[in-house]
């Protein structure tokens, strides 16, 4: 498989990301899982290295480099005990980010997109609110327009790097009377008066900032409209199959992480005068979550490899998503399970990957937001297009 879509140069990305972050993040993830605040430097320090410029555009510091690059840049961050890390860095990237390339006019791309890929400024997505979760099209928050500027009034909610962003990507309602059809897209600086960021208390994913935002008369210049007013649905929409598809691989990669470090510790700890690797109901435990966790593996690096080439694989990654954050939530169940009494220390990395694994089926679109998409689609025949070509 892995000559089907990584080449050498693929391979040796990953040894370099590999040594990077075991050099440079590893000893600093304790710190940042207690206090939940990860420190400015190693944004620049992944700036310096081009890793959050691997999918942009040569013309603005990035790479341009294929999506097996990102399943790379992934996978790896799942691999140092902190998935809250992870999401603070692939959120910046393909989230936020995602809008400023696609969406983001000249000016924004000079001044916004190649800081974020140079580490110097760091973005965050704000679209859930308090009581839509992930009804999109529900949201409350509106940008009203006055003159050259828009006032924005609204709330957000679980916003990864929601506190110590340099800038949000918000979603607000311009046509409030049209529903869905009356949503735009804003570049906004989090530094702006009526802007205001509460920190949240969280299960899991604890080194990474997530926030509740609540904007009251914030005024922005209307030069910060993204892409054309109420068409911010589509934008949302169009980017969802990658987002899934992220949500997808780090779930399969923190799964094969689990068992690896599960089948290890097993080769080493002993009862009844032998491995515990040699009783067969946990060898056949084993076998059966990393059997599951390879076939979600193969399906998520097909749907990359179509989403490459610019096919529109909303119905795959949302399977992906689908199955995968399963399949991972009960393959760590068990590795957790395989340890005993030392799976639920903290001393030991079980404990922490369990809380942050039950985030996937949560974030991102619920399975069972997810479940009723595919229900559309699979029963009802739906065909979904994409939204912007």
């Amino acid at each position: 498989m892995n000559s089907i879509y990584f080449t050498e140069e693929h391979q040796l990305f990953r040894v370099t990301l590999r040594d990077f972050l075991h050099k440079e993040v590893v000893p600093h993830i304790e710190k940042w899982e207690k206090t939940g605040t990860i420190d400015r430097f190693i944004w620049e320090k992944f700036g310096e290295m081009g890793f959050f410029g691997i999918a942009y555009p040569e013309a603005y510091g990035g790479m341009d480099l294929d999506l097996f690059y990102t399943v790379i840049f992934l996978e790896e961050l799942q691999k140092i005990k902190s998935s809250g890390f992870a999401a603070a860095m692939w959120a910046h990237a393909y989230l936020a980010m995602t809008h400023l390339n696609a969406e983001g006019d000249e000016r924004i791309k000079r001044d916004y997109l190649a800081p974020s890929i140079a580490g110097k400024k760091i973005g965050a997505l704000c679209i859930s609110e308090p009581f839509g979760g992930s009804d999109v099209a529900g949201m409350k928050t509106t940008a009203i327009k006055n003159g050259n500027k828009y006032s924005i009034n609204g709330s957000k909610t679980f916003i990864t790097n929601g506190v110590y962003a340099d800038y949000y990507i918000v979603a607000a309602k311009t046509s409030p009377e049209l529903g869905n059809k009356g949503i735009s897209i804003f570049l906004m600086d989090t530094n702006l008066k009526g802007v205001s960021a509460t920190k949240l208390d969280k299960l899991g994913w604890r080194a990474s900032d997530t926030a509740e935002i609540a904007f009251d008369n914030v005024e922005i210049p209307e030069e910060n409209l993204m892409g054309e007013a109420d068409k911010g649905f589509p934008y949302i929409m169009q980017h969802f199959a990658l987002e899934r598809l992220i949500m997808a691989i780090n779930a399969h990669a923190r799964a094969e992480y689990a068992i690896d470090y599960t089948i290890d510790y097993m080769s080493q700890r002993e009862a009844f005068g032998t491995t515990i690797n040699k009783f067969q109901a946990l060898r056949h435990t084993m076998v059966d979550h990393a059997t599951e966790v390879e076939h979600c593996k193969i399906f998520n690096y097909a749907a990359v490899a179509r989403l490459d080439k610019g096919e529109y694989v909303v119905k795959e990654a949302t399977m992906a998503k689908l199955k995968s954050t399963k399949v991972a939530d009960e393959a760590i169940y068990s590795c957790l399970q395989m340890l005993g009494g030392y799976g639920y220390m903290e001393e030991y990395p079980l404990a922490r990957l369990l809380r942050d694994s039950r985030l996937g089926p949560i974030g991102g679109g619920t399975s069972e937001i997810l479940r009723e998409i595919l229900s559309k689609m699979i029963i009802d025949k739906q065909n979904y297009q994409p939204a912007v070509k």
